[in-house]
């Protein structure tokens, strides 16, 4: 899977344009991520020297990202005739969600288990998945 990951607020704490503390369990879940296969792209508005040290400080835990503000490898742009600045994920961590931020523990079984939020919170209330309604057409 193709994840976006939005930078402060998600990954570290807000302190614009300084970049702040690690959120809890965020690079470990990071790492986890791309063992597990998954192509992780850095999308921040952070630009310059600002996201050159973004990308450093995750580099430096370990932490090399697909691609960074961009969807593709720089060297396709000019062979893709449809480029387009729209960045194809599947799935997009960002701090601004409706409902705000999981924690990095859920975020991680979520895509881990490749279940939706709503039925993690119906396992988290029930102690397991709620069976799926019928439909008025089944008996």
């Amino acid at each position: 899977m193709t994840i976006a990951v939005d930078f402060d607020g998600t990954i570290v704490e807000h302190r614009y344009p300084e970049i702040g503390k690690e959120r809890p369990f965020a690079v470990a879940t990071l790492k986890q991520l791309i063992k597990d296969g998954h192509k992780l792209i850095l999308w921040t508005v952070r630009e310059g020297k600002l996201l050159d040290e973004a990308v450093e400080w995750c580099k430096s835990r370990g932490i090399t990202f697909y691609a960074v503000n961009q969807d593709y490898d720089e060297d396709e742009k000019d062979k893709n005739p449809h480029f387009s600045r729209k960045i194809k994920a599947q799935m997009f961590i960002d701090d601004c969600n409706v409902g705000g931020l999981p924690d990095w523990g859920t975020i991680y079984q979520l895509i881990s288990r490749k279940i939706s939020y709503e039925e993690y919170l119906s396992e988290a209330q029930y102690g397991s998945p709620q069976p799926p309604k019928k439909k008025w057409w089944k008996f």
